[in-house]
């Protein structure tokens, strides 16, 4: 299929399960959305704050699911009221790592709500920062999680740090659209973060991250060359060499005289 030049829906995205593998980023800002619409990514995932406006701005064609902090959502009526606010600021779907009756309250007001199974950093005290699903028990509850899910309403899963097998196992296995990270090729989207993309990230690079950039190093060297030429400006205007009549307007010593005459006259 031939990337759409318009904003795909949930609908769209479900119709190519199977078909294509979408490209998924997290961003951070706008620049980032912009730059990430530009190079042919798919689908954004970002937070539900002051830079959503922008983001959303920044990439119109793009999908783009939001999340909040975990204390966002602490019930269904929050839910519903927070997934209808943030869909009125552009938003395509919800990202949620909570309780299914929330989900599936939310799911019911027709808000697509993407799920979560595998590592969730949010909930790792209950797996520590590992891989999910190594073992036949753990592998099985990732699937009746994955279908607990489904059944609540959710039109999309992350699966994350899940052994390849069981992430095909489970992408195979549902209707919905698997989005993938740390979990190889396997998924229905290969998701990863700006952050690590960059270089910005400033914790642990995770085993399936990949550095593509390094922005920082760029940044530091572009603060150098700021303090660099403020440094000579502040020298030349020492030295007099800045200005220099290229720089200045004046006027002749006759229309000076004339502006003299004028002004003892007052």
């Amino acid at each position: 299929m031939e990337r759409a030049m318009k904003k795909p829906s949930v609908y769209d995205l479900l119709q190519q399960k199977g078909k294509r593998k979408f490209l998924e980023m997290h961003v951070d800002d706008a620049p980032e959305a912009a730059a990430a619409q530009e190079a042919g990514i798919d689908i954004l995932t970002c937070e539900v704050d002051a830079e959503l406006p922008a983001i959303r701005q920044a990439a119109p064609n793009l999908f783009i699911q939001a999340s909040g902090p975990r204390n966002w959502i602490c019930s269904p009526d929050e839910g519903i009221r927070r997934g209808f606010e943030a869909m009125e600021l552009g938003v395509d779907a919800i990202y949620f790592a909570g309780s299914l009756r929330i989900l599936e309250a939310m799911a019911k007001e027709g808000i697509p709500v993407t799920g979560h199974v595998g590592l969730v950093p949010r909930w790792a005290t209950w797996t520590n920062f590992r891989a999910v699903g190594k073992s036949p028990e753990e592998a099985a509850g990732l699937f009746r999680k994955m279908k607990a899910l489904e059944n609540a309403g959710a039109w999309a899963v992350e699966v994350e740090v899940v052994p390849v097998k069981v992430a095909a196992y489970l992408t195979r296995n549902t209707k919905m659209l698997t989005e993938g990270m740390g979990c190889g090729s396997a998924c229905d989207t290969q998701y990863l973060f700006s952050s690590d993309i960059l270089g910005t990230n400033r914790g642990h690079y995770p085993r399936h991250s990949q550095r593509y950039a390094d922005i920082p190093a760029a940044l530091a060297q572009v603060q150098q060359m700021r303090v660099q030429a403020f440094q000579e400006f502040v020298a030349d205007v020492a030295t007099e060499v800045y200005p220099q009549p290229r720089h200045m307007v004046d006027i002749d010593d006759a229309t000076f005289e004339r502006f003299q005459a004028l002004v003892e006259r007052i």
